[in-house]
């Protein structure tokens, strides 16, 4: 009967740190305004990569964690590419540019 008690004992401790460590504060979180900020920095990224002839029906998707933003997809040339990512530098409040575009 000892026995049985200690297993279940550890597994209830188990249990616990698994339900205690899933509510970690993580490094990764940002204040409803740097979302709101990011939110807005990717729209206007999306709007003028829209606004550019050459690149508004290539695959680009746009994201955006504290002003860093990262773009990903496929285009069709490394200009495009190049033109994708200084789109990016141009819009207000971007800080850095992460240009992940694969040429297809």
């Amino acid at each position: 009967m000892g026995r049985l008690l200690r297993i279940a004992a550890v597994i209830l401790n188990l249990g616990l740190v698994a339900a205690i460590s899933g509510c970690a504060h993580t490094t990764k979180s940002e204040t409803a305004g740097q979302y709101v900020d990011d939110s807005v920095i990717t729209s206007k990224v999306k709007g003028e990569i829209f606004r550019e002839p050459g690149l508004k029906s290539l695959q680009i998707n746009v994201k955006t964690y504290q002003g860093v933003v990262q773009l990903s997809g496929f285009v069709d040339s490394t200009d495009s590419a190049r033109k994708a990512g200084d789109i990016a530098r141009s819009v207000q409040g971007v800080r850095e540019v992460r240009n992940d575009l694969v040429v297809k």
